[in-house]
């Protein structure tokens, strides 16, 4: 790691990058707590340098917020702007999705069918947490499968400033349903290896969940 006042290696930044995205997604850090770097120091056993690049690479990103004398924090985003991320999520992801139709190998097809066996379980025993969390590792098993770099750089941004209400959408009655079925039918698109079907099938899936944030709007304007 590097000292204080040096610059800090890249391999290290973007460990802590990687980890406050990660504690974001995991729900460790809510919208709007304090990050101070003293603990984020201490938790990452990373220099202060590097820690203050990786806010600085964060709050670039939209994730963190950072103001003069009162350190950082994770940045709230508004119901409007998290159904903004949602549509442009819609066009990355079913680019990642074709790509992945073109590229999958029986391992990853078994992987896919596997993980929404899974999400099938915890949808019929009522277990959201498990069903909120098999639905990310589908979406990011299609994103390594597709092994599209760039769309996979900017998903990262996209689904960390925007996961808590995607949390939220899962509450909804009978959302796991209708999330089962569209996961299950974006699964079996990619095993097709027809490219154009998976690529609208996503795209149709996250556009309905465009339908089910703006459902959230009654209840909350901000998180």
């Amino acid at each position: 790691m590097a000292a204080d006042g040096e610059t800090a290696p890249s391999e290290a930044v973007a460990e802590v990058v990687s980890a406050v995205r990660e504690g974001i997604m995991q729900g460790r850090y809510a919208p709007g707590q304090r990050l101070p770097e003293a603990d984020l120091v201490s938790l990452y056993q990373a220099s202060r340098g590097t820690v203050r690049t990786a806010l600085a690479q964060l709050e670039n990103e939209g994730i963190v917020q950072r103001e003069r004398n009162r350190g950082a924090r994770v940045r709230p985003i508004s119901l409007e702007e998290a159904v903004e991320i949602t549509e442009t999520r819609a066009v990355l992801e079913g680019l990642c999705a074709a790509k992945a139709a073109e590229r999958a190998t029986a391992a990853d097809r078994a992987r896919l069918r596997e993980l929404g066996e899974q999400m099938r379980t915890a949808v019929e025993c009522a277990d959201i947490p498990t069903y909120s969390r098999t639905n990310q590792l589908v979406h990011r098993a299609v994103r390594e499968i597709s092994a599209h770099q760039t769309a996979g750089l900017m998903l990262d941004r996209l689904r960390t400033q925007s996961v808590r209400y995607h949390y939220r959408v899962a509450l909804l009655p009978g959302r796991p349903a209708v999330g089962l079925k569209e996961h299950l039918g974006v699964i079996e698109a990619v095993c097709s290896g027809d490219a154009d079907l998976a690529e609208q099938t996503m795209r149709t899936h996250l556009l309905s969940v465009v339908g089910a944030l703006r459902e959230l709007a009654t209840s909350q304007t901000r998180w």
